[in-house]
């Protein structure tokens, strides 16, 4: 039996009760193997949580990675329509800009349009 207290590791009074720490018992003769596990699995439709190995996830095309270095390191993060969302990104991708550089010239031509109508 374990006592109710940890044991120090700087003194050895030789009451270390070791009695709780036995070999694994040997696994149960009767237990089904893996592959029937993995039959039942099978048949009842269980998905396995486990990562897939299939190829067929790789068939779908993935987003190219765009990484730049652009000196640009505060994120803005605003609310905004999906249209508008939709139309940015679509106006970055066109001119293959970055997003940062798209809004900075959304800023610049805004800034034009707002000086000329203030004439």
């Amino acid at each position: 039996m374990t006592s109710p207290t940890r044991s120090s590791i700087f003194e050895d009074d030789g009451k270390l009760d070791l009695s709780d720490f036995k070999p694994k018992p040997a696994p149960d003769p009767t237990a089904p193997s893996s592959q029937e596990v993995r039959a039942v699995a099978e048949r009842a439709n269980f998905r396995s949580r486990e990562a897939s190995t299939r190829t067929d996830a790789a068939a779908a095309p993935r987003p190219q990675q765009r990484r730049h270095r652009t000196g640009r390191n505060v994120q803005l993060n605003i609310k905004a329509t999906g249209e508008t969302v939709a139309a940015f990104n679509r106006l970055t991708q066109d001119n293959r800009w970055v997003a940062g550089e798209t809004l900075q010239r959304a800023l610049a031509a805004l800034r034009r349009e707002l000086g000329e109508g203030r004439g």
